[in-house]
């Protein structure tokens, strides 16, 4: 089997390119596999406590998992030194972004052969507790071992998808385990290229978890030929872990689910290994599915669909790009616009793991299977023309902020773009070979609650001041 030209994030969520040598999982291993000495000291959960207004950020890509910001009055000249630093800390293994909620900041990682999820003091860094559970995961690719799926925080717990396969909720307050599910093992699940990487989704009472299983026996040589067994997707109950339904022969992607409404209905999206699956949230029926899938054997599906009004924009780089339908009142789909005729250099847009950002009738995000050659781009939503595009900007994830959209590039550049559908309008930036905070890969999107900002490269963490 070849190896696979790039990769994800993400939600994420990560990615490679031949311009940038990729560390193997040996050696980021060795290099990151001490564990952090700072302990929590008492009173550390009582001094979490926010003294800045704004809003959280419970998962990935925000509330609604749209990478929309509610912030306002956000710094628009930025000083040429940077942003101004408020903490950092080491982290271990993975390509996952926090989760901010309440005070607190919760993050997801890998030291040695433990997976573990902090809390910590969002303002300050301060240690408040950490859970870990035993972990024996191996990257096939050489990619590191950590976690690709971020926390999702709702009310009183946080929910967990290990890069294992590891479903799991814990206390939100002390970090103890209500209960876990080995998935690998309950659904037979193969190994993706790049292990589970789907972020949870919780709707009321149930945590909606792409698994994607197989009948009993080995991994096929191809995963092509692997198959499913009506577990792509898993509702466990909130409280007890138990299943509550499951549904499809779909096999895993790297995207995550969304929770839409058409004409009336709530509807879960996932955009799954083979395409596009939408389903009723309440029983698990399944209500459409649209194939989307590039043919060759090493590709993967992780942008997560983008909804405006009754259409969904689903989008990926190695083969077939973008596909626009609406749901019909009968829930069939009608294709809109299709980037599937085009050649290569004539699609609307070839999103890898960023899921791009929609304002008004246009959408933003970057383009491109590999990373040298990555553009970032505005295309109308309702017809898929190109309006404009900013070339050589590397792999970069974005999230809409305070009429402007905050890019990040893997490099570490932080950029903040007017949204503006005539031309890319460059506001501020921060060269990543300039700010010693961050070191390739920055995979994971931007973070931004009660006015800080939270980014991550390899090996740590770091809160910037941004307003």
């Amino acid at each position: 089997m070849t190896r696979l030209s790039s990769f994800l994030c993400l939600s994420l969520l990560i990615g490679c390119n031949s311009s940038t040598q990729v560390p193997t999982a040996i050696e980021s291993t060795t290099s990151l596999n001490e564990k952090p000495t700072d302990k929590p000291k008492p009173g550390a959960a009582e001094r979490a406590k926010p003294t800045r207004d704004g809003a959280d950020w419970p998962q990935l890509l925000g509330p609604n998992r749209d990478g929309v910001s509610t912030e306002t009055g956000i710094l628009k000249t930025w000083p040429k030194e940077g942003l101004k630093k408020l903490w950092d800390c080491k982290l271990g293994l993975g390509y996952a972004p926090p989760a901010v909620v309440k005070g607190k900041l919760y993050h997801f990682d890998r030291f040695d052969d433990t997976a573990r999820l902090t809390c910590r003091n969002a303002e300050t860094g301060e240690l408040i507790w950490k859970y870990e559970y035993a972990l024996e995961y191996q990257d096939l690719y050489g990619y590191d071992a950590g976690p690709r799926a971020g926390p999702v925080v709702d009310g009183e717990q946080v929910f967990l998808h290990g890069v294992d396969g590891t479903v799991a909720a814990v206390n939100a307050a002390d970090g103890k385990e209500q209960w876990k599910v080995d998935t690998k093992t309950t659904y037979r699940v193969h190994q993706n290229f790049f292990g589970a990487g789907s972020v949870p989704l919780v709707v009321g009472d149930l945590v909606i978890v792409p698994i994607g299983g197989s009948p009993k026996g080995a991994r096929p040589f191809d995963l092509r030929d692997a198959k499913g067994d009506g577990s792509g997707i898993v509702a466990f109950d909130r409280k007890t872990g138990a299943e509550k339904y499951k549904l499809s022969d779909e096999l895993a992607s790297y995207s995550s689910p969304v929770l839409a409404t058409f004409h009336g209905e709530k509807t879960v999206l996932h955009f799954a290994r083979g395409g596009l699956l939408g389903f009723d949230p309440a029983t698990g029926k399944e209500r459409f599915f649209h194939k989307w899938r590039a043919k060759i054997e090493e590709s993967v599906n992780a942008a997560n669909p983008v909804v405006v009004g009754d259409r969904i924009l689903v989008t990926e780089c190695y083969e077939k790009g973008s596909l626009c339908v609406e749901v019909q009142k009968d829930f069939t789909l009608k294709t809109i616009w299709s980037d599937d005729a085009h050649d290569r250099g004539e699609k609307s847009l070839m999103a890898h793991w960023c899921t791009p950002m929609v304002e008004g009738k246009f959408v933003y995000g970057c383009s491109a299977r590999h990373s040298p050659q990555a553009d970032f781009r505005c295309v109308e939503f309702a017809t898929g023309e190109v309006k404009w595009i900013e070339k050589k900007t590397r792999w970069t994830t974005a999230i809409k902020i305070d009429g402007h959209l905050l890019t990040f590039a893997e490099e570490g550049t932080l950029t903040l773009v007017k949204l503006n559908a005539d031309k890319y309008e460059k506001v501020a930036r921060w060269i990543g070979e300039k700010n010693p905070d961050l070191e390739y890969p920055c995979w994971a999107p931007p973070v931004v609650s009660r006015g800080l900002l939270y980014v991550r490269g390899k090996g740590k963490l770091v809160c910037y001041e941004l307003k």
